[in-house]
């Protein structure tokens, strides 16, 4: 019987074992202890009730159903219904040139017979992808992607023939199933992503959907929870302006009733992250060059919430939706926010230094982060967090050991019922220690002497981007009121130039200084200059996007809609100069 709170595995030199979750965090007697330092693999089942491990001598079920001589396993995985066992081991061929011996075999569960061996020469996607009831199973082959129907791998039931077919995801959920597919560009033809619905993969028009792009040396497809949408990264090795040296990313929506739209980013830059809510009507997206843009987008790829800027580089959202924690790691220090996106409220913002994991607790109260090896081979250990931004257990690794991979024990949806969001911080015995932040280098000239506030970057403070009822204009709270007053100084100015005699000699008039010195921080009020320079940014891209039209390029749906909301935004921006 699972345990009511999620186990935690830990895998590193000093063996293979596991923690109870909060609030205890003991070693489990669940699992014995396996001491070797030689475990290469572990991962549980899909609903967490199974587990298997590689200990460099065998490959076992929890409480040993089975073992399997695969000295070389090095990757595991379970079928959603926990009726297959897949195992992956390096491919070898013999000195002779001939060729080897399969080494990705399919194991059923239950009987532990081999139900049936292929060839697999890559790691990268090495499992086969099944449907969550297990009817369906597919796998890339060559130019094709072959389809088995109810586990029986010995009669192929359907394929899908692209010429050099890269890529395929199989969407998640119930029947219908759909399958997202990828072909690269060659020979100057575009590369493009096609939804197709199993089995109606015949004929030009069978295709649900399809967006094609020439920027694309590999993508990442990300189907939403329900299945009626993909996010495409297309992603190119080389940024040929010399901009980045992350190459180009670009980000694509397309929908399984045919539309599709490019998601335009406000910010200039990287895609580092792309995530999906688990209610699969919103997105958040990491953009930019450093610091980093973070922004909530809906299904007709609008901006619903921007976080603003700063050092991130990763998002990811609880269980049950509701809390989203936006992160800086790798070669950032590990700064977190963790924001309550229903009411778009910054809870938490804890630091977790040198982090190379992260992973949200099933509960959806707790977070886990951890320094695992080879990533990076000192500081090892793990630290188990409330979202408030308390520690609330820490574990670290002896300077002479490595912890290698540490993960919670996954639990089916609806297990764990989604709780009211809390704000103060819950209490903890383990003290939070504040990384010491270095005082900047200041040369011995200017050492006696104040110090100026400078900084290297702009920040952009979070803004609430929704539209409200009854109007197109997406204003945030700060933007409506700053426009009643802005109404009601027009008012009073009308009121008073109408007060004024007739016989006076008129002032001269504003329209004479050059609109773009207008805009400048006349206003006294920051976010009015804002608010001006942002509709300027926005009029400039629609000028852009104009030209690009009467040059005959065929604009996204996105794009025509922005090009619709000219006139809104001139007069926005009119109003907003007028009561300057």
């Amino acid at each position: 019987m699972a345990p009511s709170t999620p186990l935690l595995t830990v895998r590193g030199s000093e063996g293979l074992y596991m923690v109870n979750g909060p609030p205890h965090f003991t070693e489990s007697t669940v699992f014995p202890r396996e001491s070797g330092k030689n475990c290469k693999v572990c991962i549980f089942s899909k609903d967490g009730t199974l587990f298997a491990w590689g200990n460099g001598e065998n490959v076992t079920n929890k409480g040993l159903l089975h073992s399997f001589d695969l000295l070389k396993a090095v990757c595991l995985e379970f079928s959603p219904k926990n009726t297959v066992l897949a195992t992956w081991q390096p491919y070898t061929t013999s000195k002779d040139g001939t060729a080897g011996i399969p080494n990705l075999q399919l194991y059923d569960v239950k009987t532990g017979t081999c139900l049936k061996s292929f060839i697999q020469k890559k790691m990268q996607n090495w499992c086969p992808s099944w449907s969550e009831d297990e009817t369906l199973c597919a796998r890339n082959v060559n130019n094709e992607v072959h389809f088995f129907e109810n586990n029986n791998f010995n009669t192929i039931a359907n394929k899908l023939h692209l010429q050099k077919i890269n890529d395929f995801v199989l969407s998640p959920g119930p029947q219908p199933y759909k399958v997202a597919v990828y072909v690269p560009g060659s020979k100057g033809a575009p590369s493009f992503v096609r939804l197709y619905q199993y089995p109606n993969f015949a004929g030009p028009h069978a295709a649900l959907a399809n967006k094609s792009f020439f920027k694309a040396d590999k993508v990442t497809m990300l189907w939403n929870k329900k299945a009626t949408a993909v996010l495409v990264i297309a992603s190119t090795d080389v940024d040929k302006t010399g901009a980045s040296y992350y190459g180009e990313q670009t980000l694509h929506y397309i929908a399984t009733n045919g539309e599709s739209a490019v998601v335009q980013l406000p910010k200039n830059g990287p895609i580092y992250d792309v995530v999906w809510n688990s209610s699969s009507t919103e997105f958040c997206a990491v953009y930019g060059f450093m610091p980093a843009k973070a922004t909530i987008f809906n299904l007709k790829c609008d901006p619903v919430f921007d976080f603003g800027t700063g050092p991130r580089n990763a998002a990811y959202y609880s269980p049950h939706g509701h809390i989203l924690v936006l992160a800086g790691f790798g070669n950032l220090r590990g700064q977190m926010e963790v924001w309550d996106v229903k009411n778009y409220k910054l809870i938490s913002k804890p630091v977790a230094s040198d982090s190379t994991y992260f992973a949200w607790c099933p509960d959806g109260e707790h977070i886990l982060t951890a320094t695992c090896a080879p990533r990076l081979r000192v500081n090892n250990g793990y630290k188990i967090w409330h979202y408030t931004g308390s520690i609330l257990h820490k574990y670290d690794v002896p300077s002479n050991a490595e912890l290698w991979q540490v993960s919670w024990q996954p639990f089916l949806d609806g297990i764990f019922p989604a709780k009211t969001i809390t704000y103060q911080a819950v209490p903890s015995e383990v003290p939070n220690e504040e990384p010491k932040v270095a005082t900047a280098y200041r040369p011995p000239a200017l050492r006696n002497k104040p110090i100026t506030n400078s900084k290297l970057h702009e920040e952009e403070p979070p803004q609430n981007m929704k539209p409200q009822s009854g109007n197109d204009k997406p204003l945030s709270k700060t933007a409506l009121k700053n426009q009643r007053k802005h109404e009601a100084k027009k008012a009073a100015k009308q009121e008073a130039r109408s007060d004024k005699s007739p016989d006076l000699a008129p002032t001269p008039a504003p329209q004479s200084t050059p609109r773009n010195t207008v805009s400048q921080s006349i206003s006294g009020d920051p976010e009015i200059d804002k608010k001006i320079k942002n509709l300027k940014k926005k009029l400039k891209a629609i000028e852009q996007l104009k030209e690009q039209a009467a040059t005959g390029k065929q604009l996204e749906k996105n794009q025509l809609e922005k090009i619709q909301k000219e006139t809104a935004l001139l007069q926005e921006l009119e109003d907003l100069e007028l009561g300057i």
